[in-house]
């Protein structure tokens, strides 16, 4: 069993930055591969990010290409997600899932994961 913890969610205006983090219980936390999600009001969960177990690979949605980094600390069992050029579309609950993995891969179907988190909102004004 793993539960997953977000913070560093808030306010911020259009092309400011902020770091998500995903903390997770337990001692095998690199043995999975991690995921950022996000749901905005009336839309369906989108796939942001992925990085593999070791956190050799990674994986983004074009909309979060060139301006998000995903990364992992697994001593800390902590995944961050750093995002860079902030819009207003990007305003939405961020939610953090892992699934255990045998390989290193990048999963990105929300299907696939098995744990999540209870997210943290970002708000971005223009």
């Amino acid at each position: 069993q793993v539960q997953l913890v977000e913070s560093g969610g808030g306010l911020v205006q259009a092309g400011g930055s902020l770091r998500l983090s995903c903390e997770a219980s337990g001692r095998t936390f690199g043995l999975y591969a991690t995921g950022w999600f996000r749901q905005a009001p009336g839309k369906e969960r989108e796939f942001v990010a992925v990085i593999s177990r070791s956190g050799a690979s990674t994986y983004y949605a074009d909309s979060a290409k060139g301006r998000f980094t995903i990364s992992r600390d697994n001593a800390k069992n902590t995944v961050y997600l750093q995002m860079n050029s902030l819009r207003p579309e990007d305003t939405a609950l961020y939610i953090c899932a892992a699934v255990l993995t045998s390989y290193d891969v990048t999963p990105t179907n929300r299907a696939q994961y098995e744990y999540w988190g209870q997210g943290t909102q970002v708000t971005v004004s223009s």
